[in-house]
């Protein structure tokens, strides 16, 4: 095995928490298996979240863009635990080239998105805008399809709708003048002269809405992105207003600051399929929350009569994903959090249905749960079908692909890049860390074909096999006609690596190992499926605004030389999660130093009696600490020298102090920010422990929450003695 790879996948497990020879990883699940759960509910892509509650069972729907099949349907019935049911369509049923990238033609950016997802009239309907095309509507009697396509055309989009009780059907859209247009009972189109202005410019309300009617009162939840991102609630006792409104969320990052957005230099002409656009990754500002903040999404009341908001949020280059955050009703608003700290919400929190429990209440009996994520994301390709975790970027031409003999084979098509190969088959990248690899079989293919895997993303990038022919004169000369050179491919600097290797079995393991908390992500490849070796750098990775997408793991076949190709086939394509077992995060049994990650510094228990801090080098018994596991997440916190940490008052500065007694200690639900990162939520004013980096006071618990940076003295990391 290659250096770098081997110590990148010791660092996974050092880092996550686990041991590199411990039992293969699960994938990500947001069920912490003890009644609570920790966000995101998925650690991969799921934008613009619309949530719905038939009965016992919870739907929910989110963009696809321009791949396919499109507009998502997820199922649940406790919230945390999600799996994939549906899609709305197969296809885009338009016969526009642009769908089907042809000639030159594509709706990356585009597509199908912000759905909204209802059941009224004993069906289910989707809505969503598709560019160019307006509002569609999907109905379908069972949520498993079959869809019914209706096109409403009009110039509606990113709306909520609301079936009434008088039995009218209302849209609501538009950025900062929102309006509000009726909607034809049989899904034909809007009823004519029926727009009208609800909201005026000029209320701060923004876009992305969600329309309720809850008590007779109408409630309307949208985002605003101007500054930056935040959540608000307007409410009318009218459909038509006036409405007051007010900010329910704001600043939630749980700590995650906004990633480098893909920029194209000032002048130069942005061409979405071409290698010579220049590219660059926009300024990183670590302290801003910009719009990596929690916002857009919809809220629902669980069976136990909570209320929840599955809200998006962006996670760096992984793209937008989905937190599951309780909500306070508070003077007649739905606030996002809980009281003493509405706003924000806990990263980790009991599941709808567990028992909030109090740092006086007793214990509670541990639940067990069918902890999974939504999809199986590893596929051997040996059913008659691709498992649901896949889609094809934009309409796939379905007479060059196909499952046979337990493989994916693609037939190259003519393209001059990635971006422009048709039948290029995807899937999400997961989080924090994975890695991806796949078998090529590359026999099939003829000269000018190009195969492989890469990232469909903007910028790309792709590691792959290229056979003989031609391929872009001006930068790399001309290949030799049947001949395999292994080629890496960075579109960011526009740079290519070739190296000329032999495949006497016709067959080579490829491989993606993603680090992508930290945006960034390396290729690696093997000729005997045991030792690989990277090829290229560890990249950068951003999210962009120009697909509206992040990185995706692609499966291509494509020719050069302007005609039709061979063909690639591809077999065990598998996905590993170093990070996604988090049973050991919590240093149950250990004894551990806390560092302040804003300072660097590590927490003591003074002889005075209160938690500060100290200089590193101190390595007392007094800088050592203890957990004591009161069951279902909830710790209590003892020193090395026997006190246990409590918590005095309102919790201000210097009210975190010591008790002799272990009834007295405070109880806490303890947040895993993974990475040995971690924050002590207090279960009595549901605020944080933490100590101002400046200001020189003791610790307090009167911390809202972190800021993007993790530098304001709430997020601390535990180092075991």
């Amino acid at each position: 095995m290659h250096t770098n790879l081997r110590l990148f996948l010791f660092a996974c497990g050092m880092l996550c928490g686990l041991s590199v020879t411990a039992q293969k990883p699960t994938t990500w699940t947001a069920d912490n298996g003890n009644g609570t759960f920790t966000n995101p509910l998925f650690y991969d892509e799921f934008s613009d979240p619309d949530i719905l509650r038939v009965g016992d069972d919870y739907y929910l729907a989110g963009t696809t863009m321009h791949a396919v099949p499109g507009l998502v349907i997820l199922h649940s019935r406790d919230l945390v635990n999600w799996e994939n049911i549906s899609y709305c369509f197969d296809r885009f049923d338009f016969s526009d080239d642009a769908f089907a990238l042809k000639n030159h033609k594509e709706i990356y950016g585009q597509g199908i998105w912000a759905p909204c997802i209802r059941y009224a009239n004993g069906q289910f309907y989707v809505f969503s805008n598709v560019n160019g095309k307006g509002l569609q509507c999907y109905t379908a009697k069972d949520i498993h399809g079959p869809w019914e396509h209706h096109n409403m055309k009009g110039n509606i989009y990113d709306l909520g709708v609301l079936f009434d009780d008088d039995g009218k059907v209302y849209a609501i859209h538009g950025y900062g003048t929102v309006k509000c247009t009726e909607l034809k009972p049989d899904m034909s189109g809007p009823v004519e002269g029926t727009e009208r202005v609800i909201i005026p410019e000029g209320n701060g309300v923004g876009e992305g809405h969600h329309m309720y009617k809850i008590g007779g009162t109408y409630y309307l939840i949208s985002t605003d992105y101007k500054p930056n991102g935040r959540t608000l609630c307007s409410r009318s006792k009218s459909i038509w207003g006036p409405y007051e409104t007010r900010v329910i969320t704001a600043d939630e990052t749980y700590g995650y600051h906004a990633a480098s957005l893909t920029q194209v230099p000032r002048g130069e002409k942005f061409r979405i399929g071409s290698d010579g656009t220049k590219f660059k990754l926009g300024n990183l500002d670590k302290d801003a929350t910009a719009c990596t903040n929690a916002h857009q999404g919809g809220i629902v009341q669980a069976t136990d009569g909570s209320w929840w908001a599955l809200f998006m949020q962006d996670f760096h280059s992984i793209g937008r994903t989905v937190c599951l955050m309780p909500m306070t009703w508070k003077d007649g608003w739905p606030m996002v959090g809980l009281e003493g700290n509405l706003g924000r919400a806990p990263r980790t929190w009991f599941k709808p249905g567990a028992t909030e429990v109090s740092a006086a209440s007793g214990s509670v009996a541990q639940q067990t749960t069918d902890a999974h994520g939504p999809y199986l994301r590893s596929d051997n390709f040996d059913g008659k079908q691709l498992g649901r975790i896949w889609q094809w970027n934009h309409n796939p031409d379905e007479k060059q692909w196909n499952l046979k003999g337990g493989r994916l084979r693609i037939n190259a098509q003519p393209a001059e890049q990635l971006m422009w190969a048709r039948n290029t088959l995807t899937q999400r990248v997961i989080g924090p860390k994975s890695v991806a690899t796949v078998e090529l079989y590359v026999k099939g293919m003829k000269d000018g074909d190009v195969s492989g895997l890469g990232n469909i993303n903007v910028p790309c990038s792709w590691i792959g096999i290229v056979k003989g022919g031609q391929e872009n004169k001006s930068k790399e000369g001309t290949t030799q006609k049947n001949t395999y050179t292994l080629r890496c491919f960075e579109q960011l600097t526009n740079d290519t690596i070739s190296v000329p290797v032999v495949l006497p079995d016709g067959k080579i393991w490829l491989r993606c190992i993603g680090d992508y908390d930290h945006d960034q992500a390396q290729y690696a490849y093997s000729t005997d499926g045991s030792t690989f070796h990277t090829l290229g750098r560890m990249m950068p990775l951003s999210y962009q605004l120009i697909t509206f997408q992040g990185s995706r793991h692609a499966l291509f076949a494509f020719n050069t030389n302007g005609k039709q190709g061979g063909y690639a086939e591809f077999d065990n394509f598998t996905v590993e999660e170093p990070c996604a077992d988090r049973s050991q995060n919590i240093p149950y049994g250990k004894t551990f130093r806390i560092i302040n990650k804003a300072t660097g510094r590590p927490a003591i228990a003074t002889e005075h009696g209160i938690l500060y801090d100290t200089h590193p080098a101190n390595g007392s018994k007094l800088t050592q600490f203890r957990i004591i596991d009161r069951g279902q997440g909830r710790v209590a916190l003892q020193c090395a020298d026997g006190r246990y940490l409590k918590v005095y008052g309102e919790g201000l500065a210097g009210d975190v102090r010591f008790t002799d007694q272990a009834d007295e200690a405070e109880v806490f639900l303890w947040q895993d920010y993974l990475d040995h990162d971690f924050m002590l939520f207090s279960l009595r004013n549901h605020r944080y422990i933490g100590k101002s980096p400046t200001t020189g006071s003791p610790y307090s618990m009167d911390f809202v929450g972190p800021d993007p940076a993790r530098r304001n003295g709430s997020v601390l990391v535990w180092s075991e003695e």
